[in-house]
């Protein structure tokens, strides 16, 4: 939602409020393990580092100190200088009438590329999930950003030759070492991963629109700390770096509980090597990257497609789990839980 007014500041409370608010996060990432165990690397520089805020960092603002005027579409804000009135804004129809019907808590003032966004938070109701026939099974990697087990393949080639492209652009103005070259830089680099969460947006709403369209669910692979459990050689360091499993789960979780499709993680651990026929698990199963063969039954295919098979399959049997009724409990004795037992006649 694109703003056409200009910068204005906040008041001090404003600006205490976001230090506290971003220590708090720090803190309850930290006791979650979001940032890994406290002998990762990540996990140790984020306590020893002070946090900071660029100058260009988004501004949050609450209903005290932001109003909204749907009708006349502006909005009012309150500054150290007097509340600025009658700030006009442009925006979607539809996100118009989302705006109205579902807005909620803080909004925050940013500036992109020389523009003023209001970015405004809604809380837009899931729908409940219905119950699916099946699972679609979705394995992610680097060579193939997505393979389901429908066979359907979403390759990285292009985003990985960017990528590339933009590497070698960035040396050459890294080598420049001007002022001009560092404001380039920035541009690009914001640039790159508006690209790629453009091709993880695009994968997750085809898959999505798929799994609705079937009646079936979701089911991707729980990668979280995967970049912690491997060692690389240095050529494949920014590789993995810049691997954006992470966004592609994210967006592939909400957009299916937007749309009431049930979504679930299963275990990682040898879906590429497990034969899916007879359950063989060995390295030897996959000979190359791309390629599987049983050396049990002699089921062969290509490996992202069996792993996404893997994956499906390990999905219809956790949601029995998931979904199975609570058992009720006997009544229990001195503390103890007794079982009902059969007494021959």
């Amino acid at each position: 939602m694109k703003a056409t007014f200009g910068l204005s500041a906040q008041p001090a409370v404003r600006a205490v409020k976001k230090v506290v608010d971003a220590y708090a996060t720090l803190k309850a990432n930290l006791q979650a393990g979001n940032l890994g165990p406290p002998t990762s690397r990540r996990y140790r520089t984020a306590v020893s580092t002070p946090i900071s805020f660029r100058p260009g960092a988004a501004q949050p603002f609450d209903d005290r100190c932001l109003s909204w005027q749907y009708d006349a579409r502006t909005v009012s804000l309150w500054t150290v200088d007097g509340r600025m009135k009658g700030l006009g804004f442009v925006c979607a129809t539809d996100q118009l009438k989302t705006l109205v019907r579902y807005r909620k808590g803080e909004s925050d003032l940013v500036c992109r590329g020389g523009k003023w966004f209001l970015i405004a938070t809604c809380d837009i109701p899931d729908l409940d999930p219905y119950d699916p026939v099946d699972f679609i099974g979705v394995d992610r990697g680097i060579v193939n950003l997505a393979t389901t087990s429908d066979g359907t393949n979403y390759q990285g080639r292009r985003l990985s030759r960017y990528r590339r492209w933009q590497a070698r652009k960035r040396a050459e103005l890294q080598a420049r070492r001007t002022r001009s070259a560092t404001r380039r830089l920035a541009r690009r680099a914001y640039k790159e991963r508006r690209h790629a969460t453009h091709v993880n947006h695009r994968i997750s709403k085809e898959i999505v629109s798929v799994a609705q369209r079937t009646g079936r669910g979701i089911a991707v692979e729980a990668l979280g700390g995967i970049r912690e459990r491997v060692r690389l050689r240095r050529d494949q360091r920014a590789t993995l770096s810049s691997w954006p499993f992470h966004q592609l789960g994210q967006h592939l979780a909400y957009k299916a509980r937007r749309a009431g499709v049930p979504f679930i993680e299963v275990d990682a651990a040898y879906t590429s090597q497990r034969c899916p026929r007879c359950g063989h698990t060995a390295r030897a199963n996959r000979p190359t990257r791309d390629h599987f063969s049983c050396r049990r039954c002699g089921l062969a295919g290509p490996a992202d497609h069996v792993a996404g098979v893997n994956v499906r399959n390990r999905a219809r049997s956790a949601w029995v789990f998931v979904t199975a009724p609570a058992p009720s409990p006997w009544p229990s004795s001195g503390g103890r839980w007794m079982r009902p037992v059969t007494i021959p006649s």
